[in-house]
């Protein structure tokens, strides 16, 4: 916590190839061979990034919403359709236009609250899918005073890429609005120096929100009504981000309205949250005990790796309806049993850590669409991501955490990826 308020380095910190290559330097290719024999780690920023872009639609939550307000004596309010938001004409049509219908639980819950006036400062936490970018989003164009030419709203992101998404949804949803300006304050953007940034919202990475408005002074940070946080918890992760926050935060105005928004709020991220954020309305998903009912478990003992890929032949065998994902616990075991199974004639796909998002995507495309029955994955692909037609979870490797004990959470999520939607599932060990 204490380094937070460091001097932090004003530079952007990617942490996303998105573009994919297929040459491999011979310096990186020596890391990455000392990786494979490495438990494939998680990068929360490509995974959040993932399910935004395969997202069909929303995912509609059945846990509770646990809501703090600042002030416990005033009524909270909810509602059921866009329209008792009494939104500008416009940004209805957006809205419908993106074929939103009714509010999600999230947005029934916290529009109200973050279109109120006075604005109000907020907390929320929800799933990836459930409509929360939606929602900050729409936050963010209801404040906009298109009379005024200058940065109204600033919203950050961790990545190039996530800002990207952001800003497409903004974009979409204020599609009949031509009024309100929008622009990316991202890696390859530039500004002349001696210019003045007139557009309404900034939607970007705090490196290059930094660099324009503390170095190079092309707005008034003072001017700013809404400040956004989005995907806080990978924000924190990523190393200078929560220092560059820190010090946005420090030259906004005490009256402008916080919106914080995360999938997930361990004490690290609510204690950041609390720092940042004065008095606010706190939206958290309550914890819901994972309902396996409809995912039957099975074990097999094995002697040694030769006997697991009997096993999993065996198997493979009894696929006879959907779609089996396989975990490893590192690179060097997925793609020495990709290979395996490929020799044997099996119709095999790998996702791991060492492919870029857009080769990720390019994989689970394939999968999605029946061309490889079984996916061969590590870690990277145990949480957030649905795909209906899989019935069949298979762990090769039983997940265990940095110390070699059982990871009993990354094992729920994983044969969570079968038995979606309400239907049953297969996971075996």
């Amino acid at each position: 916590m204490t380094d937070w308020v460091k001097i932090a380095e004003d530079q952007e910190v990617p942490k996303i190839k998105v573009n994919a290559t297929s040459d491999v330097p011979a310096t990186s290719a020596a890391a990455s061979a000392g990786k494979d024999n490495e438990p494939d780690v998680v990068d929360p920023a490509e995974t959040s990034l993932l399910i935004k872009i395969l997202g069909k639609g929303l995912v509609n939550t059945k846990q509770s919403l646990d809501v703090q307000q600042k002030n416990p004596n005033s009524p909270l309010h909810s509602v059921k359709t866009f329209e008792a938001l009494h939104l500008k004409p416009e940004l209805l049509k957006g809205i419908y236009a993106m074929g939103f219908n009714t509010p999600s639980k999230i947005q029934e819950t916290a529009l109200p609250t973050l279109l109120a006036d006075p604005p109000q400062n907020m907390i929320a936490q929800s799933q990836s899918g459930t409509g929360k970018t939606a929602a900050f989003v729409l936050a963010m164009l209801s404040r906009v005073n298109t009379a005024l030419n200058h940065p109204q709203v600033l919203c950050l992101s961790p990545t190039y890429e996530l800002a990207i998404q952001t800003g497409e949804v903004a974009a979409r949803m204020g599609q009949f609005c031509p009024d309100i300006k929008l622009r990316f304050a991202v890696r390859g953007e530039e500004v002349d120096r001696n210019s003045k940034i007139t557009e309404h919202i900034l939607i970007g990475t705090p490196g290059k929100m930094l660099d324009w408005g503390l170095k190079m002074r092309l707005f008034d940070i003072k001017k700013v009504r809404v400040f956004v946080l989005d995907e806080a918890d990978v924000m924190i992760a990523t190393q200078g981000h929560h220092d560059q926050c820190i010090r946005l935060h420090k030259m906004l105005n005490p009256q402008c309205q916080m919106l914080f928004f995360s999938a997930t709020y361990d004490k690290e991220v609510m204690d950041f949250a609390r720092l940042i954020v004065s008095e606010p309305t706190i939206i958290r998903l309550m914890r819901e005990e994972e309902s396996l009912d409809n995912i039957k478990q099975y074990y097999v003992n094995c002697k040694n790796e030769e006997g697991k890929y009997n096993a999993i032949q065996n198997i493979y065998g009894c696929i006879s309806i959907g779609q089996a994902i396989i975990f490893c616990h590192t690179r060097k075991t997925a793609t020495w049993l990709a290979g395996k199974m490929k020799k044997d004639n099996h119709s095999v796909a790998v996702l791991s850590g060492d492919l870029t998002v857009e080769q990720r995507l390019a994989v689970l495309d394939r999968f999605r669409l029946g061309q490889e029955k079984v996916l061969i994955t590590t870690n990277v692909l145990s949480r957030g991501i649905d795909i209906e037609q899989v019935t069949i979870v298979v762990n090769f490797d039983l997940p265990v955490d940095l110390r070699g004990n059982a990871d009993c959470e990354t094992y729920l999520h994983r044969i969570g990826r079968t038995g979606r939607f309400g239907k049953s599932g297969i996971a075996i060990n």
